[in-house]
């Protein structure tokens, strides 16, 4: 059997040189540590030299001058269409759209592939962890065409419940939407399992990717998901970016969403011809500069290598979910290590949410309190709100020591008030 190579463990200081804001200090005092990397990531010098690189250097509008500098900006904007195309392993360019973000995404399926094939009497099957981005957007829908949402149901331990699968996922079911990890719980879903459920019925698959792209291995040919969405500011890139992915055959089949110049063939007084893709998805001027800071972050992730991030990523939580646990008080929401991401969801006895971030926050610790854009789940989970700890791959294992002493710390303030 030929050797396994192994992964290079990651030194967090060796990256963190590259991140200006991690070198801030909070109230001119502590030092930052940023454990809100579910919400968005930093981002390094390099990204932003990017940027910067392309407004002073190459910007034009793309795709309509003739002119050198709009050849230019054209091509850097074509560019990271590649970029993302190679990040994610899908077969051509045109099957990467860029957009503004996740949530435009998936909103862009509902609108244009929804509102074209979803009827009354169909369904569609999300599940009860997903966020407002991808559950929104379908009751909407649902709204629009009288068709029915049904759910996934999650189990106490954060897992989805997937005993009755062949019962959800039936010859009504027109399309199945589901987060590649839970934002909130850190779970990681089986989705190859319920993807091949989905097409064993012909049902088409939408695949959340915001909190996996970033963190995970992402080859869309082998996931076989029908769509996929995941934004740039969670992976380094700025915000005002995101990517859908979607099939060729499916996407040349779908109208357009959004009218106007770029996505057009022909225009007449009585109608219009829709342009090939992507540019059928892409009306207006695009992203631009956007685009072309995602692709310099694609390139900085790769120098370091998605399977090593996982692994630092994996030590990170290990010791979270181990430290968190020694203090009295804490309910931790969600599996353990071994089936999550870097993300660590919690409740402190007796103490609101936002108390709890306040608190960190004096001692340079930022967490996320809040329902995390996943009310449903919440309630579920019998919590108004909760503290989200997430993790990339410059962070250390001594601002985990740090957050577990922020939550003591917390514990004898509330308790004194």
């Amino acid at each position: 059997m030929p050797a396994v190579d192994a992964i290079t463990p990651i030194d967090p200081h060796a990256w963190r040189t590259d991140f200006p804001i991690l070198e801030t200090r909070i109230r001119g005092t502590c030092p930052l540590i940023y454990l809100d990397n579910a919400a968005t990531a930093q981002r390094p010098r390099q990204v932003i030299q990017a940027m910067v690189s392309a407004y002073e250097e190459h910007y034009a509008n793309v795709h309509r001058g003739v002119h050198w500098l709009s050849d230019q900006s054209t091509d850097l904007y074509e560019n990271s269409r590649e970029k993302v195309r190679s990040f994610i392993n899908a077969v051509h360019c045109h099957e990467v759209i860029f957009t503004a973000g996740t949530t435009a995404a998936i909103n862009l399926v509902a609108r244009s592939w929804g509102d074209s094939q979803v009827k009354a009497g169909d369904e569609i099957l999300l599940t009860m962890m997903e966020h407002h981005s991808n559950l929104v957007p379908w009751q909407q829908l649902a709204e629009r065409t009288g068709c029915t949402i049904r759910f996934i149901p999650v189990r106490d331990n954060g897992t989805l419940a997937l005993d009755n699968i062949d019962e959800l996922v039936t010859e009504r079911t027109k399309i199945v939407a589901i987060t590649a990890i839970s934002n909130v719980l850190g779970t990681i879903n089986p989705l190859q399992e319920i993807i091949s459920k989905a097409h064993a019925v012909e049902a088409k698959v939408l695949v959340d990717a915001a909190q996996s792209a970033p963190h995970e291995v992402l080859d869309v040919q082998q996931l076989q998901a029908d769509f996929v969405a995941f934004s740039g500011h969670k992976m380094m890139g700025p915000s005002g970016i995101g990517v859908l992915y979607g099939r060729e055959t499916i996407l040349e089949r779908m109208p357009p969403f959004m009218g106007g110049g770029s996505m057009i063939r022909r225009v007449r007084l009585d109608g219009f011809e829709s342009g090939d893709l992507p540019a059928k998805f892409e009306a207006g001027t695009p992203p631009i500069v956007p685009a072309i800071g995602l692709a310099s972050a694609i390139e900085y992730l790769s120098r370091i290598g998605i399977a090593a991030i996982r692994e630092h990523e994996s030590l990170l939580t290990q010791r979270t979910h181990q430290l968190l646990q020694e203090v009295d008080g804490v309910r931790i929401l969600g599996p353990g290590p071994a089936q999550t991401a870097g993300i660590v969801s919690f409740v402190l006895d007796r103490i609101h949410a936002h108390d709890v971030a306040q608190i960190c926050d004096r001692h340079g610790v930022a967490i996320r309190a809040g329902h995390h854009c996943a009310m449903p789940l919440h309630k579920a989970l019998g919590v108004n709100a909760s503290n989200r700890a997430s993790f990339y791959f410059y962070n250390t294992l001594d601002e985990v020591d740090r957050l577990a002493a922020a939550l003591k710390d917390a514990k004898k303030i509330m308790r004194r008030a």
